[in-house]
Order: structure tokens, then sequence, then C-alpha cells
């Protein structure tokens, strides 16, 4: 779906990115991400989708916006994988959904609860929602080398944000609590909305996807007030250092 070129929505041309993607939900954290990379410069901006690129360690980078929620999400991805993309780390903000998952903690996702629409239009239900093993080790250890509070294992993705936030108030609300419930039963850390449909998409376009997540507030312990004033900052530093790391392995490969 091209038009004069450029693709549809990202408004980017084959070539005009590298390999490795950082991908945040919101358009605004575009600019302040591509801070971290040598030379940035922003190349498109069209609806939610913000693009900047520039270099880690003499390697194309580039850090493109998917709005909120799965459809924007699987959009940015399916265009930059046309664009020569095969590697990429959502990075985005996420309330804890286990006792332990607090404001300020980062959370690496090894794979997502998908309770969402998109993915189910890529593959049944059945099929997982897992991230690439090369990315969550490459996450891991940029958290421990910055010491920072992480956690990893399965995250919850949905499409309603209010659907958490206020559930009794909906008409399904015995379903919502419900699945909560069991949600927090079974262990999972976090609650966001574009990781699951993000994992399906790359694993049909057979490219490398994990995702890192700031944990702003622990949805049910109500902890916003003690979140740390870097905790946005975060799972940015983890998503660059995760990129350094994966670059000099691949590099090593080659």
């Amino acid at each position: 779906m091209l038009i004069d070129g450029k693709q549809m929505h990202i408004q980017i041309r084959k070539g005009d990115i590298g390999r490795y993607v950082i991908l945040p939900g919101d358009p605004g954290r575009c600019e302040k991400i591509a801070r971290y990379f040598d030379e940035p410069r922003q190349i498109a901006q069209n609806r939610e989708y913000t693009l900047w690129t520039g270099n880690l360690d003499g390697v194309p980078v580039a850090v493109c916006s998917t709005g909120i929620g799965g459809p924007s999400a699987a959009i940015a991805l399916e265009e930059l994988v046309e664009c020569g993309a095969d590697t990429f780390i959502r990075v985005g903000t996420s309330g804890g959904i286990v006792d332990e998952v607090c404001g300020g903690d980062i959370v690496i996702a090894t794979g997502a609860i998908r309770q969402e629409g998109t993915s189910r239009e890529y593959l049944p239900v059945e099929f997982p929602a897992v991230a690439n093993f090369a990315v969550v080790s490459a996450l891991r250890e940029a958290a421990v080398q910055l010491g920072l509070t992480h956690h990893i294992g399965v995250i919850q993705s949905k499409d309603s944000f209010y659907g958490e936030i206020r559930p009794a108030q909906q008409p399904i609300a015995d379903e919502l609590l419900a699945k909560w419930k069991a949600w927090k039963a079974a262990g999972a850390l976090t609650s966001e909305m574009e990781t699951a449909a993000l994992l399906i998409v790359s694993q049909v376009l057979h490219v490398r996807c994990g995702a890192v997540l700031n944990v702003l507030w622990n949805a049910d312990n109500d902890d916003a007030p003690s979140i740390p004033p870097d905790a946005a900052e975060r799972g940015v530093r983890t998503a660059v250092e995760a990129l350094r790391i994966l670059i000099r392995e691949d590099g090593a490969q080659a």
C-alpha cells in the first residue's frame, strides 16, 4: 500500500530506516527517545505515527510511535517491516497486577495475554503471543547492567483502558473482574494495550519483537504517589541498552 513510494500510514520509504526500531505508544516520546541516539533527526509525522532515526554504535536505529491500542500498533509494525526493519522493542507504560510489581519498576514481557481483538485477525487465540528470546535476553541483561528493579514474565494486553480502571461500571463487570482475578492468581505482572498485537504480528511476519514496560502504579494497590520522577525513562534506557547488546551480538554472528 504505497502512495508516492511511501507507506500509507507511517510515510517513509524502504531504506529510510535500518533493522532496529523502538516502539513507544505516545508520539511525544519519540524525540525524547531519539536523544539517546547519535545524530537524531525526525523523518516523518502522520496521524499517530512520528518517526526519528539516528545511530547507536555506528548502526542505524529508529523510533516510531504506534498510538494507543493494537490496531494502530499492528499497522506500524507491518509498514516498518516493509521498509526493512526486523527487530523491535516496545517501550510503554503499564499498571501492575500482582502485588509485588510497583510504580517505578520495569517489566520485561516473555508473553502477553491476548485480551484484545487485533491479534485474532492474524492467528487463532490458541496461538500464544510470545516475545523473541534474544530480545528478552538482551532486555534482561540491560536491566541488570543499569541496576533497575525489574520483573520478567507474562503481561496482559487489553483494548479498553477504562474497562480496567472502572470495571464495575461496565455491563460485563462480572466477566472483567473474574478475568482480572484469574490473571492475578496466575501471576500476570502488569497490564497495557499493545504488546500482544505486536508479538503476534511479529510472529506472522517472522521478525523479532519484545517489550519493556514502565510501571506507573499498581492497579490494585494504587501506589501512584510513590512513582519516582524518572520512572518513564527507565524502560527507555533499558530498550536503548538492549539494542546495543543486540547490535553487538548480531555483528558477532555476521
